[in-house]
């Protein structure tokens, strides 16, 4: 009989089946789906003007070619090897580690619930593109459709804004649409539809951008190098913070991911694959915002300075401008805010699945249960808490907080285990080049041992600096909203994934039984026996620990 027809062993019982890529091409697109995000088009064309202009790709190179891809390589090896969720990889990894896991799995329940709130507003200024509807001031319009509370007058108000909420509703209810349908058929099966789609669509806009008057000034300004700026600590701290947030490292998405995959894998052919993807499509993203830009400088006559913006303001108050005076606006508009919707869309799945693989795990649960289980509540939070007067305040503090002090904090905390406490990084190493077509070698040990915890802990310690000892509270808010919505929820987070992982596994949990790909339940690791021990010479073996 052939493994997957074989019976488990007497006292072993059939894991759930928690879905799995078809094949390498599957997982490749749905990898890239989740690094492609918001970041890439709103966050790294102004990270790289602001910081060195073309001078600026070579310390983004280094990034991420020294942490980048090193830690994308390890959140592979860590869900492929042991296979499961995070909170699961983890734990079989050491059992006091899998407070990672859960750690991981709260920081995407906070991404998550606000990441929708963006895609609901990308979904209405796609509609209001093809009339142009905010008219001759933009930042104006998205004031008043929004009716944010900022500043100092955030505060906790429920004054739903109907537009919003009925665009949130949407949002989830695709998402749980895609869930339900699982690994291969929903998230997979996206992405390879949305993927080639954002790529055809912001090739368009592009292409069309760059017909713009002025989009050579704005190419000029993009890519003109500023060598002196690679004196600069700030500019290479700033090249491996785009790198760290743009590949969805360090935070179970990756690690989720990799746990689906067949065990005969290229790890590292795939991991090079979606790295150097995802940079070029920040460039091509840097090549589209500028050219727009450019046009949008001379339009006004003003330097182009004047008009860079990121984030929030460059999606829903620059772009509009932009949209509102350029020929053919209202096309741009729609491939602009298309582009985020399927860019966003295909990153909160992926981030929503990281919640839904630990919580099957944990219960043992079949997928439609877990995912069930999962989105309906979280639907509810977010749709309560975002499409309100204050959720765009709550938003900017939950994100500010949840990517310094648990996206940051928690990468920094899984190197230092992996590489000094539970020193597993030849273990992994190992594995990564059984069937690697790229081998990781010394530099890639380097890299996860020395250079990303100290990039990271001089990330921390900056960004601490700057929040406690910057004039005023961070964006004027209260001091008591940046305590409530930002340190305390960052602190929730490590004091819940400890206490979860202190909850025994029920029976009926995937812990112990058979993998999907395979069915064979590993021998438990023998007393005294560690990571470099026999077990850890079985590529694939699964040693819980209890």
């Amino acid at each position: 009989m052939s493994a997957s027809t074989q019976p488990p062993p007497p006292g072993a019982t059939r894991r759930a089946n928690r879905g799995a890529f078809s094949g390498r091409t599957a997982f490749i697109f749905a990898a890239i789906g989740s690094a492609v995000g918001l970041g890439n088009i709103w966050r790294f064309p102004a990270v790289a003007y602001e910081n060195g202009g073309g001078a600026f790709i070579l310390p983004y190179l280094v990034a991420l070619l020294t942490a980048g891809i090193p830690l994308l390589f390890l959140d592979y090896a860590i869900g492929h090897r042991w296979r499961g969720s995070a909170p699961a990889s983890w734990r079989r990894f050491r059992r006091w580690t899998e407070f990672i896991g859960w750690w991981q799995v709260l920081i995407c329940v906070i991404i998550a619930s606000y990441y929708a709130l963006i895609l609901a507003w990308a979904l209405n200024y796609t509609v209001f593109s093809v009339d142009v509807r905010w008219g001759d001031d933009p930042a104006g319009f998205f004031g008043s459709f929004t009716r944010s509370l900022e500043g100092a007058d955030a505060t906790v108000a429920f004054d739903y804004v109907p537009a919003v909420l009925i665009t949130c509703v949407l949002v989830w209810l695709a998402v749980i649409a895609v869930m339900v349908f699982g690994v291969q058929k929903g998230i997979a099966g996206s992405a390879m539809v949305f993927i080639p789609l954002l790529v055809i669509m912001f090739i368009i806009l592009v292409a069309r951008a760059l017909m713009l008057p002025g989009a050579l000034g704005g190419l000029d300004a993009f890519f003109r190098p500023n060598w002196e700026a690679l004196l600069s600590p700030p500019v290479w701290v700033a090249a491996y913070g785009q790198i760290f947030f743009s590949l969805s490292v360090a935070f179970g998405i990756m690690l989720t991911y990799a746990s689906y995959l067949k065990k005969n894998t290229d790890l590292t052919g795939s991991g090079l694959v979606v790295g150097f993807a995802n940079s070029g499509f920040e460039i091509l993203a840097g090549i589209g915002v500028f050219s727009a830009l450019g046009f949008m400088a001379q339009a006004q006559g003003v330097a182009l300075d004047e008009v860079v913006e990121s984030g929030i303001g460059l999606a829903f108050i620059a772009f509009p401008a932009i949209i509102g005076e350029a020929p053919g606006g209202a096309v741009i508009g729609v491939l602009f805010f298309g582009s985020l919707v399927l860019a966003g869309f295909t990153s909160l799945i992926s981030i929503v699945e990281v919640i839904i693989a630990a919580i099957q795990d944990k219960f043992g649960m079949g997928r439609i249960a877990a995912t069930l289980a999962v989105t309906v509540p979280l639907a509810v939070f977010s749709t309560i808490i975002f499409p309100t007067t204050m959720g765009m305040a709550v938003l900017d503090v939950f994100d500010n907080w949840v990517n310094q002090y648990g996206i940051v904090a928690a990468a920094l905390v899984s190197t230092v285990v992996v590489a000094y406490l539970v020193r597993g990084l030849p273990t992994l190493r190992d594995h990564l080049n059984h069937r690697g077509s790229f081998k990781a070698g010394g530099e890639w040990t380097v890299s996860i041992a020395v250079i990303a915890p100290l990039v990271l802990g001089v990330t921390l310690v900056l960004t601490t600096v700057e929040l406690i000892g910057g004039e005023g509270t961070y964006s004027d808010y209260p001091g008591w909203f940046n305590l409530v919505f930002g340190w305390i929820m960052a602190i929730g987070l490590v004091v819940v994934a400890i206490a979860l992982s202190l909850l025994p596994w029920p029976s009926r949990s995937n812990l112990e039984r058979p993998d999907s790909d395979g069915d064979e339940i590993a021998p438990p690791a023998r007393p005294g026996v560690g990571l470099s021990g026999p077990h850890a010479s079985t590529p694939h073996a699964l040693r819980p620990s209890r």
